[in-house]
């Protein structure tokens, strides 16, 4: 997509049939939608959601003007809200163009088709049955066949949705669980040479009457402030990774509140638990055999 000196490299582009408000649920904002006439006729109009429109023309009037569809001019003839979707379509720049516009002036080459379906009353299942009979019809099934078609629903995008997501989440907990267990065993690490390394200093503090409890909580932060560094450098380059993924493409990518102090929290928490042996091991020193420490 393209006005002007503004382009946008990665975004959506739907070719539909005139008609199709009736089934996607959305609702024309500004503007109007196109004809049949001009679907038959493959005429070069458009029509963009608020997010395309933000970002080609700013504050200015996005009816009228002509956008560069990969080279293509086409007319900007009205704006559009989506109906409610579970996938956030309304989130990311997207253009609506003629099924015939797309086929005659982008070269859209049809591999597979879909086709919406809006029950005109409250009988769902009567309707799938409806349309089922339908397609076998239309592609020559007999009853002994199968289906060579999927009939979705939004309840199965629904639960197919929900899997994915549990999956997704329980294979993020592991590696996630597994990347604090090595980075636990880094901080022991580097604790445990610091512990080694300041042995006269902790026997001189203790001379001076430093008790076990100030010994553990000084060496219970320093591992702390160890793994909050961490967490706040990786937070930084999530957030990057999110501005980035945002910029390039369709993917509304962000950085929620709840995560950052989750990794926060996740971080002291490991410091805590991963610092502990090296505090107790720099708490119990006996402070003569520190003093004399080499």
């Amino acid at each position: 997509m393209k006005y002007r000196d503004r382009q946008l490299s990665s975004t959506g582009v739907s070719a539909y049939t005139s008609g199709w408000l009736e089934v996607d649920g959305g609702d024309i904002t500004r503007g109007r939608d196109f004809t049949q006439a001009e679907d038959l006729a493959g005429s070069r109009v458009v029509i963009i959601n608020d997010k395309m429109a933000e970002r080609l023309f700013g504050e200015s009037e996005p009816l009228g003007k002509v956008i560069m569809i990969r080279n293509v001019p086409f007319e900007v003839i009205g704006m559009y809200a989506p109906g409610g979707s579970f996938m956030g379509e309304g989130e990311s720049p997207r253009a609506i163009v003629s099924l015939t516009a797309g086929r005659r002036s982008l070269n859209a080459n049809i591999d597979w088709a879909e086709l919406a379906v809006k029950p005109s009353g409250d009988d769902r299942d009567g309707a799938i049955d409806d349309v089922t009979a339908v397609i076998r019809t239309m592609r020559g099934l007999r009853p002994g066949q199968p289906n060579d078609f999927a009939i979705i629903t939004q309840d199965m995008l629904f639960e197919t949705w929900g899997k994915l997501t549990g999956i997704f989440f329980l294979v993020m907990f592991v590696l996630s669980g597994v990347g604090l267990i090595v980075g636990g065993v880094g901080v022991v690490a580097i604790m445990m040479i610091s512990v080694t390394e300041r042995t006269r200093e902790i026997g001189v503090r203790k001379a001076l009457g430093a008790t076990r409890r100030v010994i553990l909580w000084q060496f219970l932060v320093e591992a702390v402030t160890l793994t909050a560094i961490g967490a706040v450098a990786g937070l930084v380059g999530g957030w990057l990774v999110s501005v980035l993924i945002r910029n390039v493409s369709p993917v509304n990518a962000s950085v929620p509140p709840g995560a950052i102090l989750a990794a926060l929290g996740a971080s002291c928490l490991t410091g805590i638990l991963f610092g502990m042996l090296p505090a107790t091991k720099a708490s119990r020193l006996d402070p003569v055999e520190a003093l004399r420490y080499e």
